[in-house]
């Protein structure tokens, strides 16, 4: 009898642990977090001629060293191109472009430094030298974006 009434309480405990475990399995399971796209457009283009090269960029660093995020390329037509970056977390990026319209894989500059093809960032703003992460960057926190870049 008293076998009995240790084996049903062993198993009774045994069970709750089960339980126990499977719930707390369940409490600390990860919900995902939101991801978002972010669409960058160019509306017109010289000519149908080369590629158009983008990158996204989550810190001024990443920027500056044009250590991309996400990069993609996109045959130039004169009609304009756009491109989609895809599974974009929460947080503070930069978008930039050139337009390779010789099509030999770089960015070319002149003799002086200043660039001879076209580029471009978010939120367009241009100066003389380099396009800063800070000029460029924007916020995604809620919901997709989408960018319109003139060269």
């Amino acid at each position: 009898m008293m076998i009995r009434i240790f084996i049903t309480a062993v198993l009774y405990l045994i069970a709750l642990l089960t339980q126990a475990q499977g719930n707390s399995i369940q409490e600390n399971q990860l919900v995902p977090e939101p991801s978002f796209t972010i669409k960058v457009m160019i509306s017109q283009m010289k000519s149908d001629k080369g590629t158009v090269y983008f990158g996204i960029y989550a810190s001024e660093k990443d920027f500056s060293n044009r250590n991309y995020m996400q990069g993609k390329k996109v045959k130039a037509h004169k009609d304009g191109v756009d491109v989609s970056f895809e599974n974009i977390p929460k947080g503070c990026y930069a978008v930039s472009c050139f337009y390779d319209e010789n099509d030999n894989g770089k960015m070319d500059f002149d003799s002086n430094g200043m660039p001879i093809e076209d580029y471009g960032s978010t939120n367009n703003v241009m100066h003389m030298g380099p396009t800063r992460f800070n000029d460029a960057k924007f916020e995604v926190s809620d919901k997709d974006l989408t960018f319109e870049i003139r060269f």
